[in-house]
């Protein structure tokens, strides 16, 4: 054989064995890319279950402290009548205002995309009002300033990005999101240091304030084991379980006491 056959068998044979290997190669299953767990299932309000109740403070009413605003005209000017802290209002029926209300344990991993409707941050008076609010993780804040001075929004949260902006007069509203959940955003004015306001961010819609009648009404919840937590900015939390049927309305109620060491 001579030089030039061999030559031409060995590229023969090497192009075999190339051939070979592409198909057992063809033959594998593709790769596939991870899936994404699907969403759970939305509620069902057919069944959905409703938890109503007061917050009650079993001390009677204590003495608020008087905000002056002498330190700017404008704010001053608002008010006719002493304005007074709310880090602890007592309703007239002995129940708690500005007590958040909400679902510690329980919605597990149900999917609740953020609400398209805004949850609005006002400055009126020289007040944050409201002064306690809620809001989902991803549901936009729009902060507003009814008033003819310039303010400044300041929230402190710990997990969520912390940001500060002032808003004269006027000025369009400032549109935030906040993208984790985190309990209890202080939000303080760098100018007027008497305004205070508290943001609550969750993963679920069940929570609610009170108002001025103490109560609150937290609704469309599936039925199962709960563990509900009344929040009050000066005397902490209380916590109590409860467990809620199809289309079933419970009533709980919380008590708060004084602080050792006074109100």
């Amino acid at each position: 054989m001579t030089i030039t056959r061999k030559f031409l068998l060995a590229l023969f044979v090497l192009a075999a064995l190339l051939s070979v290997s592409c198909a057992r190669e063809e033959t594998k299953p593709a790769a596939t890319a991870p899936t994404t767990a699907p969403a759970a299932p939305a509620v069902d309000m057919a069944s959905a279950a409703t938890i109503t109740g007061k917050v009650l403070y079993k001390d009677g009413k204590p003495t608020l402290a008087r905000l002056r605003m002498d330190a700017d005209a404008a704010c001053s000017r608002l008010h006719s009548e002493p304005v007074y802290s709310r880090e602890l209002v007592v309703n007239d029926n002995g129940t708690l205002r500005w007590v958040f209300v909400y679902v510690k344990e329980g919605p597990g991993n149900q999917s609740f995309p953020a609400p398209k409707q805004a949850v609005v941050l006002d400055q009126k008076g020289c007040m944050y009002e409201p002064h306690v609010i809620g809001l989902l993780v991803g549901q936009e804040l729009n902060v507003t300033n009814s008033d003819q001075t310039t303010h400044n929004i300041h929230p402190v949260p710990t997990t969520n990005r912390e940001w500060n902006k002032s808003q004269p007069p006027g000025a369009d509203k400032i549109v935030e999101i906040f993208a984790r959940e985190e309990e209890t955003i202080p939000v303080k004015c760098n100018i007027h240091p008497w305004m205070r306001s508290y943001i609550h961010v969750l993963k679920h819609p069940f929570f609610a304030t009170t108002g001025a009648d103490g109560s609150f009404e937290i609704k469309g919840l599936p039925p199962g084991d709960y563990t509900i937590v009344a929040w009050q900015e000066k005397l902490g939390k209380v916590e109590q379980k409860v467990t809620v049927g199809p289309k079933e309305s419970k009533a709980v109620d919380f008590t708060f006491s004084p602080k050792a060491g006074g109100d």
